[in-house]
C-alpha cells in the first residue's frame, strides 16, 4: 500500500508510544547501512553521508556509525539545525561523534568527487523549500554529477513523497531509496520516477495493526489475474468478444489504425475500426480489422466501443460520441473524445448518467486539464488528487497517463503503476493502450481489472524492449503492439500450472 505523509506520522507517533528496544531511528538507521553495504562492492570505501537538521538527518547518523564499524571511510557533510534536535536524533549525532573514523565536514564543503557511495539523509519526508539554502543546492548539483550510487533515506532531498514534484530548485537524483515505515505515492509518479531510483521499503518491524487503510497502492499482477485464463480449446471468436473503435478522421486515420491492432493483438475476437471520413478498403497490414464507416457500424450491444483516436471535433464526431454515450456498451473514452466532453456540457451530463462501471476514461495530463478547466501544471502537482478528481466528477474510471500512470475509481481508490518508461512518450502510444483497454474489456467484461492491466502491460511492453535495446529513443507504438502479445500469452502461460 502506499501512505500520505500525514498517515506515515500517525503511524510513527503510535509505533513510537509503544515501542520497546530500539528507537524507530536505530531501527532505520540499521536498515539503511545494511542497504548501503550492498551497494558497496569492496570493503574499505569511501563514503559521503550528507545529514541535515532534522530527522532525516539522525536516519544518517545512525546509518554512518554502521558504516563505520563495517570499516568503510565514511565522511559525515553536516548541516545543523538552527535549534535543539529531537531526544533521538541528539543520540544518533552523538553515536556519530563517538566514532572516530568518521571525518566530519562543514556545511559548506564541497563533496569530493571520488567517492563509492553517496547516502542522503538531508530531508527526508520533512522537506521545507526554505530550508534548502544555496550553499545546499551547490552540493546536490555536484552530487548528482557524481559516477557512484546514491541512496536516498525515506525520499530523495527535494522530492515531495505525496505528488512526486520537485519543490525545490535541485533535488537529489537518487540510484536508490529506502524508504521508512511504508511506501510513499510521490516515488512512483511524475518526477519520482526520476528521482527516487529503486525504491525499497523498510516497515521498521511496526505492528501490521498500526497502519491505517489506505485508498492508495502500486499496480501489480495480482490484481488483475482473472485477466490471464488460458484460452479453452472449445472456444469461437464470439467468445472472445468485439471491439468497434471509433475515430480516423482525415489526417489521423493512423491512430484509429493502431486502436485497432492493439486490441486484434491484445487478444479481442472481432476488431471493427469505424472511420469517421473516408474508409480504407482494408488495413493491408492487418487484414483482419474491418474497416468501415463509423456511422454505419454495426449495432452490436455486447461490443465494447473504443471512441476517440484520431477523432477529431467536427460535429459528425460529436453525434457519435453522444450516441456511444446513450448506449449500454462498455465505453472506453480517448483523445477526442475527451476534448470534446470538456467543450460541451451536454456529453459529460450524458456520462455521468451512465450505469457505474460501464465508462473508462483515458487522459493524457493535458486533456485532463481541458476535462478540469485547469492547467497542466495543476495536474501535474498533484496527480493523483486530479485523477480522483476526474473519477469522480465524471462518474468513471480514469487512467491519468504519464510517468507513474494513476488509476482512480470514483470511490476514490486509486492504483499507481510502475510499469513503463520515457519510450511511451511518442504519438500513437495512448492510441495503442486504449485498444488494448477495450480488447481486455471485450474479453473479461470487468473495468477495473481491465484498466490495470492493459496500463501494466502497455509498460512492461516498453520496459522489455528497452532491454531488448529497442529504444527508448525511437521505439514505435507499432513495436508495442507486439510485445504486449507476447506478455499476455506469457501470463496465460504461466497461469495455467
Amino acid at each position: 500500500m502506499l501512505y500520505s505523509v500525514r498517515q506515515i506520522r500517525q503511524i510513527e507517533q503510535a509505533a513510537s508510544a509503544k515501542l520497546e528496544g530500539a528507537s524507530l531511528m536505530q531501527r532505520a538507521g540499521h536498515a539503511a547501512a545494511q542497504t548501503a553495504l550492498s551497494l558497496l562492492a569492496a570493503p574499505s570505501q569511501p563514503v559521503l553521508i550528507l545529514a541535515g537538521p532534522g530527522n532525516n538527518g539522525g536516519d544518517a547518523f545512525e546509518c554512518a556509525a554502521h558504516l563505520a564499524h563495517a570499516g568503510h571511510q565514511v565522511s559525515i557533510l553536516h548541516h545543523p539545525p538552527k535549534t535543539a534536535r529531537t531526544t533521538d536524533s541528539a543520540a544518533s549525532c552523538a553515536k556519530a561523534q563517538s566514532c572516530r573514523e568518521i571525518v566530519w565536514l562543514s556545511s559548506d564543503a564541497l563533496p569530493a568527487q571520488h567517492v563509492a557511495l553517496v547516502v542522503d539523509g538531508l530531508f527526508g519526508i520533512g522537506l521545507s523549500a526554505q530550508k534548502m539554502s544555496g550553499v545546499m543546492q551547490k552540493q546536490i548539483r555536484l552530487i548528482n554529477a557524481m559516477d557512484c550510487p546514491v541512496l536516498a533515506l525515506d525520499v530523495p532531498s527535494g522530492l515531495d513523497a505525496d505528488t512526486g514534484i520537485v519543490r525545490t530548485p535541485v533535488a537529489i537524483q537518487a540510484t536508490h531509496t529506502i524508504t521508512f515505515i511504508g511506501d510513499k505515492a510521490g516515488l512512483h509518479t511524475c518526477d519520482g520516477r526520476d528521482y527516487a531510483g529503486m525504491v525499497e521499503v523498510a516497515d521498521l518491524a511496526i505492528d501490521p495493526a498500526l497502519f491505517p487503510l489506505s485508498d492508495a497502492e502500486l499496480n501489480h499482477t495480482e490484481l488483475f489475474s482473472n485477466l490471464f485464463q488460458p484460452r479453452t480449446h472449445n472456444s469461437n471468436k464470439s467468445s472472445n468478444g468485439s471491439v468497434h473503435l471509433i475515430g480516423g478522421a482525415a489526417g489521423m486515420q493512423g491512430a484509429l489504425v493502431l486502436a485497432a491492432r492493439a486490441a486484434l493483438y491484445s487478444g479481442a475476437g472481432r476488431t471493427f475500426a469505424g472511420f469517421i471520413d473516408t474508409v480504407p478498403g482494408m488495413d493491408i497490414l492487418q487484414p483482419e480489422i474491418m474497416c468501415r464507416s463509423a456511422q454505419q457500424l454495426p449495432v452490436d450491444p455486447d461490443a465494447v466501443l473504443v471512441v476517440g483516436p484520431g477523432l477529431g471535433n467536427s460535429v459528425a464526431s460529436f453525434d457519435l460520441v453522444s450516441r456511444a454515450l446513450l448506449g449500454s456498451n462498455l465505453l472506453v473514452l480517448d483523445a477526442d473524445a475527451l476534448n470534446l466532453m470538456a467543450q460541451q456540457p451536454a456529453l459529460i451530463a450524458l456520462c455521468n448518467g451512465r450505469d457505474a462501471d460501464s465508462t473508462l476514461l483515458t487522459p493524457h495530463p493535458l486533456e485532463a486539464a481541458r476535462l478540469l478547466a485547469c492547467s497542466v501544471e495543476q495536474i501535474q502537482a498533484d496527480r493523483v488528487a486530479a485523477a480522483k478528481k476526474l473519477a469522480r466528477r465524471f462518474s468513471s474510471v480514469v487512467i491519468l497517463k504519464g510517468s507513474g500512470s494513476i488509476i482512480a475509481r470514483p470511490d476514490g481508490h486509486v492504483v499507481i503503476n510502475p510499469t513503463g518508461n520515457p519510450g511511451l512518450a511518442t504519438g500513437g502510444s495512448g492510441d495503442v493502450l486504449a485498444g488494448a483497454c477495450g480488447a481486455m474489456l471485450a474479453q473479461h467484461h470487468t473495468l477495473w481489472p481491465a484498466a490495470l492491466g492493459a496500463t501494466y502491460l502497455h509498460g512492461a511492453a516498453a520496459d522489455s524492449l528497452v532491454l531488448q535495446g529497442i529504444g527508448p529513443v525511437g521505439l514505435t507504438p507499432s513495436e508495442l503492439i507486439v510485445a504486449m502479445r507476447t506478455h499476455i500469452n506469457e501470463h496465460c502461460q504461466q497461469s495455467r500450472y
